[in-house]
C-alpha cells in the first residue's frame, strides 16, 4: 500500500471550502415552493378543531395540508432485524393520516407558499384544540415499570457468565454505583432539510441523508410506488451524526406536500423543527457494580441499563455491550431494561449505546481503582482480558496495553499524584483522568462498479454518503492500492440513489464495507486483464485494453453479480457466520487533563490525548479530524448537553442552541490524537471504523478528572456547576 495511510487533503475540500457545494436545501427546480411545519402541542391526544382559514389567507399560500386533505400514505414498513430497510424508519406514524397526537411536537400541518417568509407567517396562525388523554412521559418516573429488553439478531438484552451478584456479595472490595445520562439532541450544521419534486408518479428528492438507499425504499413504500421510480440525491450533507440514518417527518412531509400541490417543495427543518420532530439518544439509568480481590483482580462484574424507546417507534440501545467485552472479570451479568413513553422515539446518535454505557463502566472502575489505592491505569491492565471474557471467543485483534503505554507517554500520566485535590496550578485545582474507548466494527455488504480505462484512470461508482468524514477521499485512496494507480487517477462517484447501493453511513462501517468491495472488484478486473492477455497479447494494461478492442474494463459487486447473487440481508448474514467465533472492535485510550476553580466550580478541559486501534488508518488527516470531533462531543456529553424535558407535558423546554449547549471553541483543549496503525487480518486492507469510538469513554474521562481535582464524584451528567459546588 503505497497511497493508503497518506495524510491527504479531501477531494470535496474546494468546492466545499469556496460554497459551491450544493446542500439538500440548495437545489432550485422551475416553480419551487417552500414549506413550514405547525407542530402539535399535546403529547397524545386528538384534534377536534383545527382552524386553517387565516393561514390559507395569507398571500402567497399555496395550500395548508392537514389530516383533513393531505393525500393519504401507505403505513410504514413494520420492524425486522433482518430487514435494514425497517431499522431506519423514525417512527411509524402516517404524517397527516389521522386526528391522533402521539407526541408534543408532531407535525399537525404543512404550509406550502410561494415564499419561506409567508410559509412561516401562516403556519404560526393555524390554530387547533384537543382532546387529551393521560400520556406518559417521564422517565425518571416510569423507570419502575420497567421491562426486560429482548434478545435479538442485532440487540441483545442480557447476557452473562456465573453467578456474578453471588461474587459481588463475596467481594473483597467492591463498589456498586448508579449513575445516569440524559436525553440529548442532534444539532448537526445542517439542519434536516428536502427538496423533492414528482413528475408523474416519478419522485426525486434532494435530501441531507446519511441512508440514501434505505431512505429510497421507504419513500417508494410510503407513496405506493416502484423503488426503481424514486430518486434520492445527497451529494453534500452538513453532519449527521445518526441523527439523518433515520428517516423523520420532515423528509416525508416535503414528498407529500409535493405530490399534493403538484410543485416541487423545499422544507428545512428549523433548529427547533429538528428538536420537535426527530429523535434524540435516549436517557438512560445505569447500575454498575464491581467486586474485586484486595489485589485488583474483577470477580463480578454487574451492568445493568434502563433506556426508553417511543410508542411510535425506536430501536433499543446496546448499552452495556462493551461490558461483555472490556475487563477479564470472573462473572459477568449484563442486563437491559425498557420503558416506551410517549415522545418522538429515540434516534441513532453517535455511538449509541456505547457512548453513554461507557460512561458508567469506566467512572465505576475509576472508583474501583480509588478504593483499592491502585493508579487507574494499573487497574485497567490487571484486568485486560486475552479472549472474550464472557465466552471466550478470540478477538480478532486487540492492542489495549499498546494504547494505554503510548498514551500515556504521551500524556505525561506519571506525573500524576494520586490523591484528590493534591494537584493545583496557581489558584487552580488541576486533575488527571483516564477511560477506556470501545466501539463494535463490522462490515456489510456493499455494492460498487469499478472502470479501468486504456489511459489508466480509475472511474468508482457507489451511492454512499459524504457527510464531511472524507469518505470520497478515502476510497480513492483504497481504489488507487486495490489497483496500482495514482490517486490522481481515481475519480469517486457517489451520493446518488442511481448508483449501486452502499449501506448507510451508520455503526462505522461505510469505508470498511466499500473497501470490501472495491477489492472483489479490482480482483475481477485483474482475472479479467489476464483472460485478455491470453486471447490477444499485449504487455502492460493499456496494451492488453486496446488489443482487446474496448475502451475499458469494468467489474461490478452487487446482488445481480457473480460477486454477490444474495440480497443484502442475506449477504450481512453470511458475513456475521463468518466473523461468529471472533469478538471485533475499535478500541482506544483517553487521557484528560481539567482545571477547576475551586470557588465557581468552573470545569475548564485543558489538555487531551487519545490513542486509538482502529486498524489501517487510511487517511491520518480525516481520521484524527473523526477522532476529536468524538471527543469534542464527549466533552459536550460531560460537560453542558441535556435535552430539558418537562415530565408534566413532555415537551423539550430548551430547543435552540441558545439553550442546548454544544462546546464551542473555547471548550475545546488541544487535542492529541494518536494510532496504532497496525491492520485487522480480518477486515478489507485491515480497516476497522473511526467515526464512532472517540466519544466513547470521552465523558468517563472528564469525570474522572474533576473526581482526581476536587474528590467530588459527579455520576448524574452532565457535570454542571451545582453539583460541584
Amino acid at each position: 500500500m503505497t497511497v493508503i495511510g497518506q495524510p491527504l487533503d479531501r477531494v470535496d475540500g474546494d468546492v466545499k471550502t469556496t460554497g459551491t457545494a450544493r446542500f439538500a436545501a440548495e437545489h432550485t427546480h422551475p416553480g419551487l415552493t417552500h414549506a413550514a411545519l405547525v407542530h402539535a402541542t399535546i403529547a397524545r391526544g386528538r384534534i377536534t378543531a383545527l382552524d386553517t382559514a387565516a393561514a390559507g389567507a395569507v398571500p402567497g399560500v399555496v395550500a395548508v395540508l392537514t389530516h383533513r386533505n393531505a393525500p393519504p400514505l401507505q403505513p410504514p414498513p413494520e420492524l425486522n432485524p433482518l430487514d435494514f430497510n425497517t431499522l431506519f424508519t423514525g417512527t411509524f406514524v402516517r404524517y397527516l393520516g389521522s386526528d391522533e397526537v402521539h407526541w408534543d411536537g408532531e407535525p399537525i400541518a404543512v404550509v406550502v407558499a410561494e415564499t419561506l417568509a409567508a410559509a412561516q407567517e401562516a403556519a404560526a396562525l393555524v390554530r387547533a384544540e384537543y382532546e387529551t388523554v393521560d400520556a406518559a412521559v417521564d422517565f425518571a418516573a416510569a423507570e419502575p415499570g420497567a421491562w426486560p429488553q429482548p434478545n435479538s439478531p442485532l440487540t441483545q438484552g442480557e447476557a452473562g457468565k456465573g453467578d456474578a451478584e453471588a461474587a459481588l456479595a463475596a467481594a473483597p472490595v467492591a463498589v456498586d454505583r448508579r449513575y445516569t445520562t440524559p436525553q440529548h439532541q442532534h444539532n448537526a450544521i445542517e439542519p434536516h432539510a428536502t427538496t423533492a419534486v414528482w413528475d408523474g408518479d416519478r419522485l426525486t428528492v434532494h435530501d441531507s441523508t446519511q441512508s440514501i438507499d434505505w431512505f429510497r425504499t421507504h419513500l417508494a413504500v410510503s407513496f405506493g410506488v416502484p423503488v426503481e421510480n424514486v430518486r434520492v440525491l445527497a451529494p453534500f450533507v452538513g453532519g449527521a451524526f445518526g441523527g439523518k440514518g433515520s428517516i423523520w417527518a420532515g423528509t416525508v412531509l416535503a414528498a407529500l406536500a409535493a405530490r399534493a400541490t403538484g410543485r416541487p417543495v423545499r422544507l428545512a427543518l428549523t433548529r427547533e423543527g429538528v428538536y420537535r420532530t426527530v429523535g434524540g439518544r435516549t436517557p438512560s439509568i445505569q447500575r454498575v457494580a464491581l467486586g474485586a480481590t484486595r489485589d485488583g483482580r474483577l470477580t463480578a462484574l454487574v451492568h445493568t441499563s434502563t433506556s426508553r424507546i417511543g410508542h411510535v417507534g425506536g430501536i433499543p440501545e446496546q448499552i452495556t455491550e462493551q461490558s461483555r467485552h472490556a475487563y477479564a472479570a470472573d462473572t459477568i451479568l449484563t442486563r437491559q431494561l425498557l420503558v416506551q413513553l410517549d415522545l418522538v422515539s429515540n434516534a441513532f446518535m453517535r455511538a449509541p449505546g456505547a457512548a453513554i454505557g461507557t460512561f458508567a463502566l469506566e467512572s465505576a472502575i475509576d472508583e474501583l481503582a480509588h478504593e483499592l489505592d491502585v493508579d487507574p491505569v494499573e487497574l485497567r491492565m490487571r484486568n485486560e482480558p486475552d479472549v472474550n471474557p464472557l465466552d471466550g471467543r478470540a478477538f480478532a485483534r486487540r492492542r489495549q496495553r499498546e494504547v494505554y503505554a503510548r498514551g500515556a507517554a504521551r500524556f505525561g500520566w506519571h506525573e500524576r499524584t494520586p490523591r484528590p485535590g493534591s494537584m493545583r496550578d496557581g489558584r487552580w485545582l488541576v486533575g488527571m483522568g483516564v477511560a477506556s474507548a470501545y466501539h463494535p466494527s463490522y462490515q456489510f455488504p456493499a455494492d460498487v462498479t469499478v472502470r479501468l480505462s486504456a489511459d489508466g484512470t480509475v472511474l468508482v461508482r457507489c451511492g454512499f454518503q459524504e457527510m464531511g468524514m472524507g469518505a470520497a477521499t478515502a476510497l480513492a485512496q483504497v481504489a488507487a492500492d486495490a489497483l496500482g494507480v495514482p490517486v490522481d487517477a481515481v475519480r469517486v462517484e457517489y451520493g446518488d440513489s442511481a448508483l449501486p447501493p452502499s449501506p448507510g453511513a451508520n455503526v462505522s462501517i461505510q469505508t470498511a464495507s466499500i473497501a470490501g468491495a472495491v477489492l472483489e472488484a479490482a480482483a475481477e478486473i485483474e482475472r479479467t486483464l489476464r483472460a485478455m492477455a491470453e486471447r490477444t497479447g499485449g504487455d502492460g494494461r493499456a496494451e492488453i485494453i486496446a488489443k482487446a478492442g474496448v475502451p475499458h474494463v469494468e467489474a461490478s459487486v452487487g446482488p445481480d453479480t457473480p460477486a454477490g447473487r444474495m440480497t443484502g440481508p442475506e449477504r450481512f448474514m453470511a458475513m456475521m457466520m463468518r466473523d461468529s467465533h471472533l469478538v471485533r472492535a475499535a478500541t482506544g485510550a483517553h487521557f484528560c487533563e481539567v482545571r477547576v476553580d475551586p470557588d465557581t466550580c468552573e470545569v475548564r478541559v485543558s489538555r487531551w490525548v487519545g490513542v486509538f486501534d482502529i486498524g489501517t488508518v487510511v487517511n491520518p488527516k480525516t481520521a484524527g479530524s473523526q477522532l476529536r470531533g468524538g471527543i469534542v462531543m464527549g466533552l459536550g456529553m460531560a460537560l453542558s448537553e441535556q435535552s430539558l424535558v418537562d415530565p408534566r407535558t413532555g415537551r423539550i423546554m430548551n430547543p435552540s442552541l441558545a439553550e442546548y449547549h454544544v462546546p464551542v471553541h473555547p471548550d475545546v483543549p488541544p487535542i492529541d490524537v494518536s494510532f496504532l496503525n497496525e491492520p485487522d487480518p480480518t477486515m478489507p486492507f485491515g480497516i476497522r471504523g473511526a467515526g464512532e469510538v472517540g466519544i466513547t469513554g470521552a465523558a468517563a474521562a472528564v469525570a474522572n478528572a474533576v473526581h482526581h481535582a476536587t474528590g467530588k464524584r459527579v455520576r448524574d451528567l452532565p457535570i454542571t456547576l451545582d453539583k460541584l459546588l
